[in-house]
């Protein structure tokens, strides 16, 4: 952008200073045809932020999730990381993007806090409102505890399922068990589902009632059927 100082916009002017990647981000004309040009970010991502992006786009294709690679998003804050993403409706007009934000795993460390991975986002709840037809009822969702990273890939798979059924899921993804039951019952889980090596191997999960504490095996296959029109509240 340096090498086009004479065309860019005041506004890239400023910008170039202060964010230079905020350029790309830029709505005047008079920038259009320099962004197009412009070199991609992915040209100089180091090798650690090539795996963890494969490993977020692995993990969308495993769940089916369709998305869109833009390779000159950029978001507004500049102690983003890794990854920055929109949520864009079709149905708000030119005003479509509902949803944005991205990964800013060293922010609380530059605050002085600990050294802790994050991620965050904004929502236009005006947008999300008007996107919004009917009221959900309350409910007490079901969680997963998956134990080893063959069982978190298996989980997250089932869990996309459950709430691709309309049964409210969530999991969790570290601790040992007992920190994990303690997370679900944060969470107000109805049921918890243990997945394990011998989970994964029999091709079931171990369903435990949070509030009885009653056990039984379901299979992968039968979770949905297990669940569905199930009273959770």
């Amino acid at each position: 952008f340096s090498a086009h100082k004479a065309k860019l916009s005041k506004h890239s002017l400023d910008r170039l200073e202060r964010n230079p990647m905020r350029i790309f981000d830029s709505k005047e004309p008079e920038d259009a045809e320099i962004v197009k040009n412009a070199p991609l970010f992915e040209s100089y991502l180091s090798q650690e932020s090539k795996d963890f992006f494969k490993q977020l786009t692995d993990s969308l294709d495993a769940l089916e999730i369709t998305y869109t690679l833009d390779p000159k998003l950029v978001r507004g804050l500049d102690y983003y990381c890794h990854t920055a993403f929109e949520f864009v409706s079709n149905t708000l007009g030119a005003q479509g993007t509902v949803l944005a934000g991205g990964r800013y795993d060293g922010l609380s460390e530059f605050m002085g806090g600990p050294k802790i991975p994050a991620i965050g986002c904004a929502g236009g709840i005006e947008r999300l409102l008007m996107m919004r037809d009917v009221q959900s009822a309350k409910v007490r969702p079901v969680v997963f505890i998956p134990l080893g990273d063959a069982a978190q890939a298996k989980a997250l798979i089932l869990c996309e399922q459950l709430r691709r059924a309309g049964i409210a899921a969530e999991l969790t993804y570290s601790g040992n068990m007992a920190k994990r039951i303690k997370k679900a019952d944060k969470m107000q889980a109805r049921f918890t589902l243990i997945i394990g090596d011998e989970e994964l191997q029999k091709q079931h999960v171990l369903k435990k009632d949070m509030g009885t504490g009653a056990q039984e095996d379901i299979g992968f296959d039968q979770l949905v059927a297990a669940f569905n029109g199930q009273q959770t509240a």
